[in-house]
């Protein structure tokens, strides 16, 4: 086959460190798109970003290079680094250690 064709569609999970709950409305509203953001920096389609309090959601279709655990270390340390550094808390932030991640078909509403 000349062209690589994948449709790696995940649905990920991870949590604020402690499942503390740190993410209210006003940085949830500027950290999804951002996220969103970071994605597309990789060459993934984000296809939804969403959360609550101490934890989110993303489903984007990986990229072929990239493997899934690069993918949630870029995001995850990326993410982290940029709340920190717009001081959105008051206290250092960080995700807790891992993630969960599930292969999923692409819901027909998306396509």
């Amino acid at each position: 086959m000349a062209n690589t064709h994948t449709q790696l569609s995940i649905h990920a999970i991870f949590a604020v460190k402690g499942r503390q709950n740190l993410l209210d409305k006003s940085i949830r509203d500027r950290l999804f798109p951002y996220i969103s953001g970071i994605l597309s920096n990789l060459k993934c389609f984000p296809l939804a970003v969403y959360g609550w309090n101490d934890h989110v959601h993303i489903f984007f279709d990986l990229h072929p290079e990239l493997s899934l655990s690069k993918t949630m270390e870029v995001v995850k340390a990326n993410s982290s680094k940029w709340i920190n550094d717009n001081g959105f808390i008051n206290r250092k932030f960080s995700w807790q250690k891992g993630y969960g991640a599930f292969l999923m078909p692409v819901p027909s509403e998306i396509l």
